[in-house]
């Protein structure tokens, strides 16, 4: 007997953009919310990255936030993330860390490939 073979599936994050270099610019900066100095984690943004659920986005939609136990990063993911950036304009931090980036090049030729406006 024949049995069917199994159809290879790509990995969900073969295409995501990633830097530890643009991660550690991140995390040299205060808390983007409260503005306490550290610890500090470089806490991804979900909202517009067409990231789905258990996708982590690309490593350029991240901001800097307070990494306790009841830091920002926590509360984040607790409360939500529409309701945590409520009335905070986050693509503005984002494109912040982007400009301010030392990988400022390879994210603009990144986002130009896939069709975002930079």
């Amino acid at each position: 007997m024949n049995f069917p073979r199994k159809i290879p599936k790509a990995p969900k994050r073969a295409s995501r953009w990633r830097s530890q270099a643009h991660l550690a610019h991140v995390r040299r900066h205060e808390c983007s919310m409260c503005g306490v100095a550290g610890p500090i984690e470089a806490a991804h943004v979900r909202i517009g990255s067409g990231a789905g659920v258990g996708q982590k986005p690309d490593d350029w939609r991240c901001v800097s936030l307070c990494g306790t136990m009841e830091g920002c990063h926590h509360r984040q993911h607790t409360v939500g993330e529409a309701e945590f950036w409520k009335g905070r304009d986050v693509e503005a931090l984002i494109e912040f860390f982007i400009r301010t980036s030392p990988r400022r090049a390879e994210i603009e030729q990144a986002r130009k490939e896939r069709g975002h406006a930079s």
